[in-house]
């Protein structure tokens, strides 16, 4: 699953490749918001991780994995 996390005064956002569910992700935030720490963290497919502080998440952008069709003719 991609999950794109816009990060407050930064142009950029971050794309994370992660093996949680949508539902995962949102319990996620939702728990880092409600924490003392404030930390939101994501383990990506290869085994690194992100941690961005919770109350500077913008907006969760999760899109489920479609599945792609090989060749040139369409079954």
């Amino acid at each position: 699953m991609q999950v794109r996390i816009g990060v407050q005064l930064v142009p950029k956002e971050l794309v994370v490749e992660t093996a949680l569910s949508a539902d995962e992700v949102t319990q996620a935030l939702a728990a880092a918001l409600e924490s003392a720490t404030g930390l939101f963290e994501l383990k990506d497919t290869r085994g690194g991780r992100i941690v961005i502080p919770a109350k500077h998440v913008g907006y969760l952008e999760i899109a489920e994995e479609e599945n792609r069709q090989v060749g040139f003719g369409t079954l």
